[in-house]
């Protein structure tokens, strides 16, 4: 069963994975999905038909809009804001009625894939993805995808080098890289050029 906060607006059709809990202030609406064991900290908005895979932590005070995906094991951090209007208007060109807020032609999708973290207070574009593993430094602004295990910083993000799947940086990008590095953790990659592929630390040891 799910833990839902008694202030906490919970729309129709929301599905809720066990274990799963939900703070307070929290508003979820139509249609949305979150798997098993995600926590959604306070003051949290996630939008209609938002899809969210198990084991995501999403921090306090986040806005995640429509046309977002967020697979297994993400964590979101505090204050982060998704977008997904490139050039968003209030109102139609006559300034008569509010544009609609349904997604339509303008709506462009974000993906963050599993494993990747963004860090406090970051805006996050559309039309883009955030890799597996990659790590989005705190206040950073991402306005392009971010590769598999690349930390991103700066606004806009830029890639700086290489996290390894338990959160510690492993190299540092120096032009025409070719490496084979190898994390305290025992974790090991491959790095060609801007592409990290991970190794099987087994056969690597071999």
């Amino acid at each position: 069963m799910a833990r839902v906060h008694p202030t906490a607006i919970i729309e129709e059709n929301v599905t809720l994975g066990e274990g799963t809990s939900v703070w307070d202030n929290v508003h979820i609406r139509h249609g949305a999905t979150l798997g098993d064991e995600c926590i959604v900290g306070e003051k949290t908005y996630i939008a209609y038909d938002v899809k969210i895979g198990h084991r995501v932590k999403i921090n306090a005070m986040v806005y995640i809009c429509a046309a977002v995906t967020i697979e297994d094991g993400v964590m979101i951090s505090a204050s982060t804001t998704f977008t997904n209007d490139r050039f968003p208007r209030a109102t139609m060109p006559d300034l008569k009625a509010l544009r609609p807020s349904e997604p339509d032609e303008h709506t462009l999708p974000t993906l963050v894939r599993e494993g990747a973290t963004i860090g406090a207070a970051c805006t996050i574009g559309n039309d883009l993805e955030i890799g597996r593993w990659a790590m989005i430094g705190m206040g950073s602004v991402v306005t392009k995808s971010i590769p598999d295990f690349h930390l991103a910083l700066g606004s806009p993000a830029r890639s700086i080098g290489v996290v390894c799947k338990c959160g510690s940086l492993v190299h540092k990008f120096a032009d025409g890289d070719t490496a084979n590095v190898a994390c305290s953790c025992g974790l090991r990659y491959e790095i060609t050029g801007r592409v990290v592929t991970e190794q099987d630390s087994a056969a690597a040891a071999a």
